[in-house]
């Protein structure tokens, strides 16, 4: 199983949020099995059009993915997801 993880900006919206196992072949089934966990998560990471929103990076075995538009990326059975938002301000 692939393993996701989160950095801790999400934290402040999900408490609790950490890693977890899912059984995914593509990074947007990972997300949806996350979503199942912890509701409401996917509308952070992706827009209305379905693509991960600017501020968002997710990165599978340290390599940031290709697809931001259908997250078609494929997830091996080991693999590793983070899922990086980036915090805004000055």
């Amino acid at each position: 199983m692939a393993t996701v993880s989160f950095t801790s900006a999400l934290n402040r919206f999900f408490p609790g949020l950490k890693a977890e196992q899912v059984d995914a072949p593509t990074v947007r089934d990972a997300l949806e099995q996350v979503e199942r966990l912890y509701p409401g998560i996917i509308d952070y990471l992706v827009d209305e059009q379905g693509g991960l929103r600017k501020h968002v990076n997710i990165f599978v075995e340290g390599e940031l993915i290709t697809d931001r538009n259908r997250l078609s990326d494929p997830l091996g059975p080991n693999a590793d997801m983070l899922v990086f938002q980036a915090l805004s301000g000055g």
